[in-house]
């Protein structure tokens, strides 16, 4: 059993900043340059990939737990509110939303998937705006999958029904908007 500021044990789940969720699959000893070095082994099975970091080095990393329920329906609040609109060129605004994205935050993560959800009456995403929303889209809901115990693919529905859902809700109240502003001015 590794030490940090939590205890980490073999089939635990945890978020690595750069590759998003995965296992630990063993805690292992090397002896490196006559050192013993204690080893986390993690599997990123989406990547398939598979990860050694030393235990001295989890906080260096940006290793952490998966976040508490309380912490991904936060995260959820964020995605429901409107999208930034920044006026700034692509190629900068994807290089922060990769940094977002690669910070592991799932709050920082929930605000690029919220700015890059395409609505109905926006047009249609370019072929990077879609890869970063997907690449965002798809750590969010991998862990609330392993955070709710669902396949990916479940969480994936149910994070953009929700985005959908509240969306309409917007729409509507624009629209409601729209026709008491027409209402008062025909009034006048």
């Amino acid at each position: 059993m590794a030490k940090n500021e939590w205890e980490i044990t073999v089939g635990d789940y945890v978020v690595y900043p750069t590759h998003g969720v995965g296992q630990v699959k063993e805690i292992t000893e090397e002896v490196i340059a006559g050192f013993k070095i204690e080893f986390l082994v993690i599997l990123f099975a989406k990547n398939r990939m598979t990860l050694k970091i030393p235990v001295d080095k989890i906080e260096l990393s940006g290793l952490r737990k998966l976040s508490s329920e309380y912490e991904i329906k936060k995260a959820i609040d964020i995605m429901k509110t409107a999208p930034q609109q920044k006026r700034i060129v692509w190629a900068k605004r994807a290089q922060e939303y990769e940094e977002k994205i690669n910070s592991g935050d799932p709050l920082v993560v929930a605000e690029v998937v919220r700015d890059l959800y395409k609505r109905a009456d926006r047009v249609e995403q370019s072929f990077s705006e879609r890869q970063i929303y997907e690449q965002a889209l798809g750590r969010l809901a991998d862990e609330y999958a392993a955070i709710f115990g669902l396949p990916s693919d479940e969480a994936v529905a149910k994070i953009e029904g929700i985005i959908e859902k509240e969306d309409k809700k917007q729409q509507s109240n624009k629209e409601k908007e729209a026709v008491k502003i027409e209402d008062e001015d025909e009034e006048e």
